[in-house]
């Protein structure tokens, strides 16, 4: 008899023809609770300064009388102004032929990977690292290879060095800081690596620079003197505390910019996105001031968790990673059940914890004295990593 819709089971995605590859896989995301502080997902904690929102709604006024117009599709004004930003703030000068925008880093590795990778094709990471690499590979049909790190989380120029020359991928994702461990890459190893890649195949190397306005370090944006198959990315989201914006940027030889608007979807920038980014360049120098105030957290968190015992890894980035915990996941409830939300990646025996505002740290750290009975003694056993 033929199963009537009152008696069917549930259709679930298992039950759709889609692509094997996919099959098992979860969507990349962080808990969204409603908690007192949330510390999980590498926002910036402060909110735009009034003139900034003052600024936006001007600039969104004007686009908004024009909506019935397609926006700027190659976006000019805005890569002019972000290759401004870049110029002022590394001193290496870029120009707009060599910038792209898209909505987020995100889309930004995207286009890269539907440019350069594929089905057919394989990209490479260092995990743990982040996770959206692998994702959005899997999602272009990239076959997805994971690249070793040291214990301590570094980079063995070495051993990476030789995955490279061993798999010969299309795309290496070199991420500096990374995440979700924070630590940075020096120059030495991108040039190492870069060479390897271009011995290899050539490979198209993008360093993901998501988190580099918090860094010690100076952006790597110099490399590109002389790589032309090498491609930096960074974000609006994190320094410019407009995680809401969904704007992300490249910076690589014009030829690639070329290559990936083969790609991009027609007008995928709103005017209304190009507008609200155009405002806050506009304010970069405020926004920074946050970023300080954020650098100088995130070293009170190191000293402090270090103070109550806690391993912590060396950071660059406006977050923390800590440990080591016996049972992490079990930490993490722990710390949830006194209002604070950290983030649980899933690397063994670790959490993660966002840079906030002085009070939200100081919650943080009161929470996490509870916790202290959950620290183990050694490594602990590995398991497969959470987005």
């Amino acid at each position: 008899m033929t199963a009537t819709p009152a008696t069917r089971a549930p259709l679930g995605i298992d039950d759709l023809p889609i692509r094997e590859e996919l099959r098992g896989k979860s969507p990349y995301g962080a808990p969204q609770l409603d908690v007192p502080v949330r510390l999980n997902t590498n926002e910036n904690p402060y909110p735009l300064p009034e003139p900034l929102v003052e600024r936006i709604a001007e600039r969104v006024r004007e686009a908004a009388r024009h909506l019935n117009r397609y926006p700027d599709r190659d976006a000019v004004e805005l890569r002019t102004e972000l290759a401004r930003y870049l110029t002022r703030t590394t001193g290496y000068e870029v120009s707009a032929a060599q910038v792209w925008a898209a909505n987020g880093s995100n889309e930004v590795i995207q286009q890269l990977l539907q440019t350069f990778a594929g089905p057919g094709r394989t990209a490479i990471g260092f995990e743990p690292s982040y996770s959206m690499h692998g994702l959005i590979s899997r999602g272009t049909g990239t076959g997805w290879i994971s690249g070793p790190r040291r214990e301590d989380f570094t980079l063995d120029t070495a051993a990476a060095s030789a995955a490279i020359a061993e798999h010969r991928p299309h795309v290496v994702f070199i991420t500096s800081p990374n995440n979700p461990t924070g630590t940075a890459v020096d120059r030495a190893t991108v040039e190492a690596l870069y060479e390897a890649a271009q011995a290899a195949r050539p490979s198209l190397v993008v360093v993901d620079e998501a988190y580099v306005e918090f860094s010690h370090r100076e952006s790597l944006l110099s490399l590109l003197d002389g790589r032309p198959h090498l491609v930096v990315s960074r974000t609006m989201s994190k320094a410019f505390g407009a995680a809401g914006l969904r704007l992300g940027y490249l910076a690589a030889h014009p030829a690639v910019v070329d290559a990936v608007q083969l790609v991009r979807l027609p007008y995928h920038l709103s005017a209304v996105t190009q507008a609200t980014a155009l405002a806050a360049l506009e304010h970069t120098d405020t926004l920074l001031g946050y970023v300080d105030r954020l650098k100088t957290e995130r070293d009170r968190l190191v000293a402090e968790l270090r103070g109550m015992g806690f391993e912590v890894t060396e950071s660059d980035a406006n977050f923390v990673q800590f440990g080591r915990f016996e049972d992490a996941h079990e930490a993490w409830r722990r710390i949830l059940d006194q209002g604070v939300l950290v983030r649980d990646n899933g690397v063994p025996g670790r959490l993660r914890v966002t840079a906030g505002t002085p009070e939200e740290n100081d919650a943080f750290l009161a929470a996490v004295r509870e916790v202290k009975s959950l620290v183990g003694d050694g490594p602990t056993p590995p398991k497969e990593q959470s987005a």
